[in-house]
């Protein structure tokens, strides 16, 4: 029988959140469980979406009560991104990411688009956004 999920550690170096749980998690190393395929008795395969069991840490006053959260692993990769950007917002690390690609120097060559014309439309767009991580 093949395994269904993948265990592995996520280490995150400062506090962290994630969308639709109310509490800031502390940094630290979180035990993680990847589903890799749909479960066996899931309706519908295709709208299945990947998630993460991420084991929590017990809170203090509650030192015995192991507690856990599923998330999508979207949320959780966007999660260690900000957490690997030391506070920069997920639009400048895709603007690095875009501006190494070799492929894309091309087209923006052809095209007759500078690198300071990109670098402008990205800052504009971050403050437009309120510091708002955004990723489009």
């Amino acid at each position: 029988m093949e395994d269904l999920t993948s265990k592995t550690v996520a280490v995150f170096a400062r506090p962290f959140t994630v969308p639709g749980f109310a509490e800031t998690l502390p940094a630290g190393e979180y035990e993680i469980e990847t589903e890799l395929v749909s479960p066996p008795d899931q309706q519908d395969p295709e709208a299945w979406k990947a998630s993460v069991l991420v084991k929590l840490h017990p809170r203090i006053s509650h030192p015995g009560l192991a507690r856990t959260l599923t998330v999508s692993l979207v949320d959780l990769d966007h999660a260690r991104a900000r957490d690997k950007l030391t506070g920069r917002a997920l639009s400048d690390f895709f603007l690095e990411e875009m501006l190494a690609d070799p492929m894309v120097r091309l087209v923006m060559k052809a095209d007759g688009v500078s690198e300071a014309h990109l670098r402008d439309v990205y800052s504009e767009r971050q403050t437009s956004h309120s510091g708002k991580d955004v990723l489009e």
